[in-house]
């Protein structure tokens, strides 16, 4: 039986579906993130899926949401990029090609819409830095990620 698949794009109606594919993509292996606190993570997709100038998609196979991509519009000196923050596909879907044909939709669109890029950052521990190299990405190997916990006390260093 053929699948059905309809590349849409998500607003605030669609966070509590974003939301449970979200965790549902994260909380397992090789990620382990604990995403028990719904009201967190309900609070962390809305942040990200309604920022100014956000653009979300969604890929719906038979139904179903199998895949996100929120991020947002952000104009640059070099061009307006798609900064894309959150990208995931359903465990269900997953080491079937889905993430990449999402990509290549989410890239045509892109296109369409004027832009000049994708930019997103990624672990290079996990898989999803050889999803982004395999579908063309480059590493920015000037650019750093800096971040400070101030959770901790000076006693702690």
């Amino acid at each position: 039986m053929e699948r059905t698949e309809s590349f849409v794009l998500l607003d605030e109606t669609n966070i509590p579906q974003m939301a449970e594919l979200y965790k549902e993509s994260f909380i397992g292996e090789p990620w382990n993130d604990d995403w028990s606190d719904n009201e967190q993570l309900m609070a962390y997709i809305r942040d990200l899926s309604c920022s100014f100038n956000s653009l979300n998609y969604g890929l719906i196979i038979d139904g179903e949401l199998a895949a996100i991509s929120i991020g947002s519009v952000h104009h640059w000196w070099e061009g307006t990029n798609y900064d894309l923050e959150e990208f995931c596909v359903s465990p269900k879907y997953q080491g079937q090609g889905v993430g990449s044909r999402f990509m290549k939709m989410i890239e045509d669109d892109i296109r369409d819409r004027g832009l000049a890029g994708i930019f997103l950052q990624t672990d290079n521990d996990k898989p999803s830095y050889r999803f982004y190299k395999k579908n063309g990405f480059n590493e920015l190997v000037n650019h750093v990620s800096f971040f400070k916990d101030l959770r901790k006390t000076l006693d702690d260093d």
